[in-house]
């Protein structure tokens, strides 16, 4: 046993009663860590070499099935503890020791249970709380969400005396098979600093909220076999020194959050090793090297006799039957030099011919195993882990994988699971990975800390490359003009380095990760060029990335900014003393109803040598699962806990919700990050593929030609197989589609193209579309719009008082001549429209409306009052033409509502003619003249209100989901059908939503067919549509989408022209000029037709005159 006098001597400085004015360690920036042991690799402790190649056989056996199992609700926390578990089965010698453990709050450190670590202590009376998990997400305390600011007074290293301090305690026995070896303790990772305690002696300390601690306590624990259960306590600091280094952009959550496991190891065992690579010019072999490190307890003789072995083995065929057999490499052991400089361990090297190359394309593994055996030849001790054979280098404005400038379609990633926070489960995992490789993403950018160890072992089996980021983020300092960053203070530069270190060792063995993080948003100064230098100086083999400091700074070898406009990206690329590629580490923000302009971005980047490619941030929406008053359960943000102070809603800008159901726009991206490219122009057709390593030849391409929507013709593409970085160029006249366009009287015609996978693979089933491309093919015509054939039908209307009513065919319109709009149109007698139409210029705020404070969007449109515009009517007429035709003009005046209806203050001036004719059409041409002095235009257009019962929305336009002018590249131009529901988008935060662009026409009936038809008319474009049950000031108002109360009608809009959505940042106006609405003048018409279900809708946009 360990002497009781040497711990209570240190246990006096680490223990103490603050309300004495003693010494905090959690307050002390020079006093990291305590007895924990150094940094290494993950462990497995194998008892044999076929055990170790049998656990990795069976934990390869990952797929897309099993993202099918991932839980987003309360079955997730009993979910955590059982994979937990799971992890460590077939490891002999690796107890976990998740579960239920007793626990108890604290206020303050000091007012934790006095010697609750004891094994005398009586927890009885304790609640319980499930580890891993982080205690706010079950009922302790509270999780608070921000930004930039830190949760607390800033005042380093200080932190608040009411700093909640959650007390821990559970049991184990160990196994009679483990006596005489060493017992480790090992934390996964703990937030943010924590002592420890086995059977009432202090056996450590540790902070890094991200990283593992790992403790020897062999001394402190009962005999092997024993009936005696050992007590672990642990009393975790919500708040330390630490916490200054952890100002992320994400909830601060507490607690054991990842996996506690128990290690037993031999007396001398195999303590880290480090494997390399360098593939020779060709590829044609690699020289293989690893770096071997023992632990020797005292008890073993310094010259005791062992032995070390590397074999590389290939196991990834579907053969386990004689696994053994599978070794490709066996590595020898050099023999230390005379006088050893730097590394003192073991080293070995070999060589492996004709390797087969690890990318994220093609993601190739070996599992490596490493043996220690004693003189006798048996083994003492086994690790091993899954390596890759790759090469990641440089070349002037080139970041090179395997010699190939790879282009980096990435997002960023944050630990995130609505129920158990920053616990983790393995088929979440796994689901997030298929849904990133569903959508042609092949990097992630481990924001903004290390993350689980299995994270990496399944990127590294699905293909995934990777920047692994340092646990550092001081953000919060950049508000505060009395505190340096601590990047430019000597005394944080240990604690900075261990993070570092931590990161580095942990996961140096990992084919996933191509580059080192430093941190994220923590300035620039001496401490991290001392973290660059080390890094170099450990792992040349990788390059390294930092944005603090502007991005460019020495130590990053990626010009890496965030959120840069693309053409600023473009000036760095062409920029000749510039020899780094650019790659951004964080753009096209997706926060609600955004990644606008991302089409932009992959334009440029795809056509500009330099440009690589980027991580959009980020990937999932950070709510948290939260009960309401009622029972029911919606995803909080930021102030839903109480919590103060808080960034609201700033953590919810993911491409996926809290239950990775996808958002919109990763449709756009899919598109955007496609690998298989194609193109028509000057009469050829080319397809290009640009992945680096794969061919096409798992690839099946279909095509399919429409005409006003309409099916023509549609076939397989028989296509040669395409080489990595080839294309193949078709000609017009003898494609297999030019016959179908050419024997088409259709106006206008689209030529769609996929790429489909013809058999699965680990996490994409069969048929899947890799790659969607939709091309115009020439008009043969002059495009001709929709417009009433003018029959011969007599029209009946008549003027009583101010209500005109027209009778037309089968339907009836009632117009209320004294306000200038429709009060009901019936058809067959069922009421269909309910009021309108009226001129609409406003739509409710999106995220990206609201960000920048006075110079947002929002400001200038509230402060010009056009949230407040009500229309007057000037004047109206009605005009009879013919027999057949009769038409009404009225002329609208929009002021401020409230204020003085006099010139000075007119908003908006618009004349609406509407042409009523016998056969039952409606053309509306509307005259707009904005006043030339106001900001950029929500949108141009008309809203008007239908019985709630017209809910089928069939459209010819781009779909079928959610799209807008700034993000509809990945909409396809089509005929659609869905529900008014099902077109709602239910954005965490309620914004404009549901919208559909360059809608030719648009279909609103009820089930038994009875409505209303509409489509552009004469020279206007096509349309913006959206129809909601949610008024646009009920999406206003609302701050949750579960607040949300549907209408009595179904208000739609079909927009003239409709304001982009932005995306290039959420705190800036960003929304491109192409994309604005400026307050010019400007004409539109619109043509309506009552249908029945008998009436087709395509037959009436396709009768022309």
């Amino acid at each position: 046993m360990a002497s009781s006098s040497a711990t209570m001597a240190v246990s006096n400085k680490l223990i103490v009663n603050s309300s004495n004015g003693d010494y905090k360690v959690w307050e002390d920036p020079s006093f990291i860590k305590w007895r924990k042991r150094d940094s290494h690799v993950s462990l497995h402790c194998h008892d044999s070499v076929e055990g170790s190649l049998k656990y990795w056989y069976e934990r390869n056996k990952v797929d897309v099935l099993v993202s099918k199992s991932a839980v987003w609700d309360d079955d997730a926390v009993s979910g955590s503890i059982e994979c937990a578990k799971n992890w460590v089965q077939d490891l002999p010698f690796v107890k976990s020791l998740s579960g239920y453990w007793k626990f108890f709050l604290a206020q303050s450190p000091t007012a934790a249970p006095l010697n609750f670590h004891d094994t005398v202590f009586q927890d009885s009376t304790w609640e319980t709380i499930p580890v891993p998990s982080n205690w706010q997400m079950h009922g302790f305390d509270r999780p608070i969400y921000t930004n930039i600011i830190y949760p607390f007074p800033l005042d380093p290293p200080h932190v608040p005396d009411d700093n909640p301090t959650g007390c821990y305690r559970t049991y184990f026995q160990l196994p009679k098979d483990w006596e005489g070896r060493r017992i480790l303790l090992h934390f996964e990772a703990v937030d943010s600093a924590f002592h420890v305690w086995i059977n009432g002696s202090l056996v450590g300390y540790s902070q890094d909220s991200r990283l593992p601690a790992e403790f020897e306590i062999t001394d402190f624990c009962h005999e092997c076999g024993s009936d005696k259960k050992n007590v672990v306590a642990v009393k975790v600091y919500r708040w330390s020194d630490g916490s200054y280094l952890e100002d992320q952009d994400h909830w601060w959550l507490s607690g054991i959050h990842r996996d506690v496991l128990l290690l037993s190891k031999p007396k001398i065992f195999i303590a880290d090793y480090f494997f390399t690579s360098n593939l020779v010019e060709n590829f044609a072999y690699a020289d293989l090297e690893v770096e071997v490190i023992l632990d020797k307890s005292t008890e073993v003789n310094d010259n005791t006799e062992v032995k070390i072995e590397v074999t590389l083995f290939d196991i990834s065929g579907d053969d386990c039957t004689n696994l053994l057999s599978a070794d490709v490499a066996q590595l020898e052991l050099h023999p230390p030099p005379t006088y050893p400089l730097g590394f003192h361990g073991y080293r070995l090297t070999g060589k492996l011919q004709n390797p087969k190359l690890w990318s994220a394309e093609q993601p190739s593994l070996y599992t490596l195993v490493v043996t220690l055996k004693d003189a006798s030849g048996n083994i003492v001790d086994c690790e091993s882990c899954q390596v890759g054979i790759r090469k990641i280098s440089k070349s002037p404005k080139q970041l090179l994988v395997n010699g190939h400038p790879v282009m980096i379609r990435g997002v960023n990633r944050h630990e995130h699971h609505p129920r158990i926070g920053k616990t983790n489960i393995e088929s979440c995992m796994v689901k997030d990975l298929v849904l990133m490789k569903e959508h042609n993403i092949n990097a992630v950018r481990n924001s903004h800390y290390p993350q689980h160890p299995r994270w990496y072992e399944l990127c590294d089996l699905f293909g995934m490359y990777m920047i692994d980021e340092a646990n550092i983020e001081t953000h919060g300092f950049d508000l505060s003009s009395r505190f340096k960053h601590p990047t430019q203070e000597p005394v944080w530069a240990s604690s900075m380095l261990d993070r570092v270190i931590g990161m580095v060792e942990r996961d140096k063995n990992h084919a996933c990760i191509i580059s080192w993080s430093l941190g994220n948003e923590a300035s620039y100064g001496p401490n991290h060029a001392a973290l660059a230098g080390w890094i170099r100086g450990k792992d040349p083999s990788r390059v390294l990335h930092y944005e603090g400091g502007g991005s460019r700074t020495p130590s990053t070898d990626i010009v890496c900014p965030m959120y840069m406009r693309i053409w600023d990206c473009v000036k760095i690329a062409k920029d000749p003393t510039e020899t780094r590629p650019l790659i951004l580490c964080e753009y096209s923000h997706a926060m609600g109803n955004s990644n606008g302009n991302i089409h932009e971005y992959w334009e440029a980047i795809d056509s500009t040598f330099g440009l690589q490619g980027g991580f959009i941030w980020d990937w999932v929406d950070q709510g948290l699962l939260k009960e309401s008053s009622d029972g029911s359960k919606f995803w909080a943000y930021g102030g839903d806990f109480g919590d103060t102070p808080n960034d609201l809603n700033f953590c919810i800008n993911g491409l996926v919700w809290p239950d990775r159901t996808p958002h919109p726009a990763l449709n756009e991206v899919k598109y955007c990050y496609q690998p298989i490219k194609m193109s028509f122009t000057n009469g050829l057709f080319k397809i290009s593929n640009t992945n680096f390593f794969k061919t096409t030849e798992e690839l099946q391409f279909n095509w399919v030609i429409e005409g006003d929507g309409c099916k023509l013709e549609s076939g397989i593409l028989s296509l040669p197989i395409l080489d990595p970085q080839s294309s193949y160029d078709i000609k017009w006249e003898s494609s297999p589609w030019y016959p179908s366009w050419a024997s088409s009287s259709a106006a206008e015609t689209f030529l769609t193209v996929t790429a489909n996978l013809s058999k699965p693979t680990r996490w994409l089933k069969s048929g899947h579309v890799v790659a969607s491309q939709q091309l115009e093919l020439p008009l043969k015509k002059e495009f001709i719009s929709s417009a009433p054939k003018i029959e011969k039908v007599t029209l009946n209307y008549e003027l009583i008082d101010h209500k005109l009513t027209v009778h037309q065919n089968f339907s009836e319109i009632t117009f209320n001549n004294e306000s200038g709009a429709i009060d009901s149109w019936t058809v067959e007698g069922v009421p269909v429209m309910l009021k309108g139409i009226t001129p609409c210029f406003w739509r409710a705020p999106t995220d990206n409306d609201k960000g920048g404070e006075d110079s947002s969007y929002l400001s200038k449109w509230k402060a010009a009052n056009l949230d407040n515009v009500f229309f007057i009517k000037e004047s109206s007429d009605v005009k009879k033409i013919t027999d057949q035709l009769l038409e009404v003009t009225v002329v609208y005046n929009g002021f401020p509502k409230g204020g003085e209806t006099s010139n000075e203050n007119l908003l908006f001036k618009v004349d609406m003619k509407y042409s009523f004719y016998g056969s039952g059409d409606v053309i509306l041409v509307s005259h707009v003249k904005p006043r030339s002095d106001l900001p950029p235009l929500p949108r141009i257009g008309i809203e008007f209100h239908l019985e709630k019962s017209i809910n089928n929305v069939k459209w010819y336009g781009r779909g079928p989901f959610e799209c807008y002018p700034d993000r509809k590249a990945a909409a396809n131009v089509g005929m659609y059908e869905k529900k008014v529901d099902e077109m709602h988008v239910p954005y965490i935060v309620p914004g404009e939503c549901a919208g559909r662009a360059d809608v030719r026409w648009v279909a609103f009936q009820n089930d038994k067919g009875s409505g209303l038809y509409a489509s552009v008319y004469n020279d206007s474009p096509p349309m913006q549509m959206n129809a909601s049950y949610y008024s646009t000031t009920e999406l206003d108002r609302a701050t949750h989408n579960e607040e949300l109360v549907k209408g009595d009608d179904i208000e739609v809009h079909l927009d003239h022209k409709h304001m982009g959505v932005g995306g290039d940042d959420s705190w800036t106006p960003c929304v491109h000029d192409e994309y604005m609405v400026p307050p010019s003048p400007c004409t539109f018409s619109i043509r309506f037709f009552p249908i029945t279900a008998a009436i087709s809708p395509h037959d009436i946009y396709n009768a022309r005159s």
